[in-house]
């Protein structure tokens, strides 16, 4: 992977992390799309240049770091994802990480999903108005969600977010919880990769890292700004047809 691959994919990953579009789909496909060979490295740069755009979240949100009450509904979030994470790590990477198949299945299939659930959802006036409200088990059922997005082209964020909408909570509500969500998420899903294969890493390999991180840093800050505009007047049937359409392409394009 060279530098100039490693700038590209901080910015799809810095636009595509907090979209339900799939983030580590993206990285796939788009790694794809630059020849990048799907070395143990590269599978791990797809998981650890994540958490640049995962610190977007911190420079965004400090604030609610700081709220003892959210704290603890996100580490009741973290639980079950940690969990299941930890257990399925080795069958992910090896398996999974990489598989364009499955990662344009899930995008279809996801979209699909996300338009039906838009043209049936009403959210009621009852609706859990601020994460520090939200209940114990809304986070948890919430984590459990989340935690389906070990397959990629699913979208932790789109996972999250319909889980929560399903659960009773505002949409802009449940996207914020979406994003501090994110942080022990990546945190600990890089934390555990970088154990377990950083004595690999050569000094180049650090340095295409770096590159890919500021990027999608600097990206995320952006996409978190627009995305909490853009749900104010429109619902996530756009980022639906958005899945299947891309889907569409890639299936043609990598199995025609």
């Amino acid at each position: 992977m060279t530098p100039m691959d490693s700038l590209i994919l901080g910015v799809v990953e810095g636009i595509t992390e907090f979209f339900p579009i799939s983030s580590t789909g993206h990285l796939i496909l788009a790694s794809s799309l630059l020849n990048i060979e799907q070395s143990n490295f590269q599978k791990s740069f797809e998981i650890i240049i994540q958490l640049g755009a995962i610190c977007s979240v911190i420079f965004l949100y400090w604030r609610s770091f700081l709220d003892f009450e959210i704290l603890k509904k996100i580490f009741v979030a973290f639980l079950p994802t940690a969990v299941i994470g930890l257990a399925l790590y080795k069958v992910v990477k090896t398996y999974l990480i990489g598989n364009e198949a499955v990662v344009l299945w899930a995008l279809g299939l996801g979209g699909a999903a996300l338009i039906i659930f838009e043209f049936l959802h009403k959210e009621k006036d009852s609706a859990t108005a601020t994460v520090s409200h939200m209940t114990y088990s809304q986070a948890a059922l919430v984590g459990l969600a989340q935690a389906v997005a070990i397959i990629p082209g699913v979208s932790r964020s789109a996972a999250t977010i319909l889980g929560g909408l399903l659960l009773g909570i505002r949409r802009a509500t449940i996207v914020e919880f979406s994003f501090l969500l994110a942080v022990p998420t990546m945190l600990a899903a890089t934390g555990l990769d970088l154990v377990q294969n950083a004595s690999t890493f050569s000094r180049d390999q650090f340095g295409v890292l770096a590159i890919g991180f500021s990027t999608s840093f600097i990206v995320a800050i952006l996409s978190i700004k627009f995305l909490l505009s853009f749900i104010r007047t429109h619902t996530f049937v756009p980022f639906g047809i958005y899945r299947i359409a891309l889907s569409l392409l890639f299936f043609f394009l990598i199995f025609s």
